[in-house]
C-alpha cells in the first residue's frame, strides 16, 4: 500500500532522468547560457525576478486587473529568459513532481480549449491561466532562496496589514456597500461588511486567510521580541478584519486554516512534548475553538445570524441563489462531463445563459471544484485534485525533514500548507479563488511547497533549505 501511495504522489518519480531524456528540455534550457555569462544584469537575475514578484504581490490589491496582467506577463517573460539561459547544473534541479502535475493540468486545459464549443473565449482565458501557472514556475524557482522567500512573505504580510487596518477603519467609521451582499430583508442589512481596497468582503476574506496563517507562524519564525510583537499585531488585526467581512465562506476558510495550522504545529513540537500533551493538545485546541465559536454565536448577534444563515438552505437569499446556480452548473457538467466547455469565466458566460434559471445570472459556478469540472470536465477536476494531494504529501514530507533539522524554515512551509487548506475550504462555496488577488496567492502557496522539495535520495536531515 505504501508503494502504491508513493507512486500515486510521485514521491519516487525519477525527475532528473526523465528530463535528461527530454529532447525539448535538453536543447531549449540553456540555449542562451553563453549570453547570460557575459551579461551584467543577468548576474542579478534572481533579484530582478524577486522585484517583479514584489510588484505583483505588493500592488495586486490596489490596482486594476489589466495592470496585474501586465505584471504577470513581465514575470513570465523574465522566467522564460532565466530558463533559456540556465546553466547545465540547474536544468533539472528546479523541477519537482508538483511542476509535472501543474504541466498536466495545463495540458488538460489546452485540450478543453481545443474541444470547446466557444473556442475564442476559451483561448483568451487559457492565456490567462498560462500566466498564473508560469507565475508559479517563477515563484518556485525564486523561493528556493530563504532570503528571497522571507522577503516575499514579509512583503505580503505588510501589504495585508495595510489592507486590514483600512478595513477596520471602515468598520469604525462606516462604509457604503458597493453591491448587494446581504439580503435587504435580513436583520444584518444595516451591518457594515468591510471590504477595504478590494471592493468586496468575500474577496477580502479570501485574501486574508493566508495572512492570518502566516501572521501566526511568523510569531515562531521571526526572531526577536520586536518582530514577534509585530507578528502578533498582524495576527490580531488580520483576524479581526477577516471576521468583520461577515463572509461565511471566509469564516469557513479561517476555521479550516486554523485547524490545519494547529495540527501541523502540534506535529512539529510533538517530539518535545510530554506524553499527555502529545495525546490531548489537539482535542483541547479543537474544543477551545468550538467553545469560542459557541460563545460568539450565543452572545454576538451578527455572528449568530450569519452562522444560522449557513443552515437556512433556500430561506436565505444567498443560499437560494447559489443553489439555483449550482443546479444549472450540474446540468452543464452532465452535458459535457469529460473535458468541459473550456477554461475561464468567458467560456462560462457564453454557455451558462443556456442553462440558467430565470433571474439567476451568474459569472461563475460559486465553487472552485464545480467551476473546474465545468471548464475542464471530470478529467480536469481529477488532475486538480491530484495536484492538491501531491502538494500536501510533498509538504508533509518536507515538514518532517525540516523538523528533524529543527529549521525555522519549516514554519513557513506549515503556513503554506494550512493556507492551501483554508483557501480550498473557502473556495468550496465561492469563486473569489479565480480573482487575481487570491489566485496569485494560491500559486504562491503551491510554489512555496515546491521550493522546499528535495529528491527522495536527498530527503534526510543533513542540510537545511538554502
Amino acid at each position: 500500500m505504501n508503494l502504491v501511495w508513493q507512486k500515486f504522489t510521485l514521491t519516487n518519480f525519477p525527475i532528473q532522468e526523465y528530463f535528461a531524456s527530454s529532447y525539448l528540455h535538453r536543447h531549449a534550457v540553456g540555449l542562451l547560457r553563453s549570453w547570460r555569462q557575459s551579461s551584467f544584469f543577468m548576474r542579478w537575475g534572481d533579484a530582478i525576478a524577486a522585484l517583479l514578484l514584489s510588484l505583483v504581490y505588493g500592488l495586486a490589491p490596489f490596482v486594476s486587473t489589466t495592470l496585474v496582467g501586465l505584471l504577470l506577463a513581465a514575470c513570465v517573460a523574465f522566467w522564460l529568459l532565466l530558463t533559456l539561459s540556465d546553466d547545465t547544473a540547474a536544468k533539472t534541479s528546479l523541477v519537482t513532481p508538483i511542476h509535472l502535475l501543474v504541466l498536466l493540468y495545463w495540458g488538460v486545459a489546452v485540450v478543453a480549449t481545443v474541444l470547446s464549443p466557444v473556442k475564442k473565449a476559451a483561448l483568451n482565458d487559457l492565456l490567462t491561466l498560462t500566466l498564473y501557472l508560469l507565475l508559479f514556475a517563477l515563484c518556485a524557482r525564486i523561493l528556493r532562496s530563504s532570503r528571497l522567500r522571507s522577503w516575499i512573505i514579509t512583503l505580503y504580510l505588510h501589504v495585508a496589514l495595510i489592507i486590514s487596518v483600512y478595513g477596520l477603519r471602515q468598520w469604525f467609521f462606516g462604509a457604503a456597500a458597493l453591491a448587494t451582499w446581504v439580503d435587504p430583508e435580513s436583520p444584518l442589512s444595516k451591518t457594515t461588511r468591510v471590504y477595504s481596497y478590494l471592493g468586496n468582503p468575500n474577496l477580502l476574506a479570501g485574501y486574508l486567510v493566508p495572512a492570518v496563517v502566516f501572521s501566526l507562524v511568523a510569531i515562531f519564525a521571526w526572531q526577536g521580541w520586536i518582530k514577534k510583537a509585530l507578528a502578533l499585531t498582524m495576527l490580531i488585526v488580520n483576524t479581526a478584519c477577516l471576521i468583520l467581512t461577515f463572509s461565511r465562506g471566509g469564516w469557513i476558510g479561517l476555521l479550516a486554516a486554523i485547524l490545519a495550522v494547529m495540527v501541523l504545529l502540534i506535529y512539529w513540537w510533538s517530539v518535545h512534548m510530554p506524553a499527555f500533551w502529545r495525546t490531548w493538545s489537539l482535542p483541547i485546541i479543537v474544543g477551545g475553538l468550538i467553545g469560542v465559536l459557541l460563545l460568539a454565536v450565543i452572545f454576538v448577534e451578527p455572528v449568530r445570524l450569519r452562522v444560522v444563515s449557513i443552515f437556512a438552505d433556500r430561506r436565505d437569499s444567498s443560499n437560494n441563489f447559489r443553489r439555483n446556480v449550482w443546479d444549472a452548473v450540474f446540468e452543464m457538467i452532465r452535458d459535457r462531463p469529460i473535458i468541459g466547455i473550456g477554461p475561464g469565466h468567458n467560456s462560462f458566460n457564453k454557455i451558462y445563459p443556456l442553462y440558467q434559471r430565470p433571474r439567476y445570472t451568474a459569472l461563475s459556478a460559486y465553487s472552485i471544484l464545480l467551476e473546474i469540472a465545468v471548464e475542464t470536465g471530470l478529467i480536469g477536476l481529477a488532475c486538480f485534485l491530484w495536484l492538491i494531494i501531491v502538494c500536501l504529501n510533498a509538504g508533509y514530507m518536507q515538514v518532517r525533514r525540516l523538523r528533524q533539522l529543527n529549521s525555522l524554515e519549516g514554519f513557513w512551509l506549515i503556513g503554506a500548507i494550512a493556507s492551501m487548506v483554508g483557501m480550498l475550504a473557502h473556495g468550496a462555496v465561492d469563486t473569489v479563488w479565480f480573482r487575481p488577488e487570491v489566485n496569485s496567492l494560491w500559486w504562491l502557496m503551491v510554489a512555496l511547497i515546491a521550493s522546499y522539495w528535495t529528491p527522495i535520495a536527498a530527503n534526510n536531515p543533513q542540510t537545511a533549505a538554502n
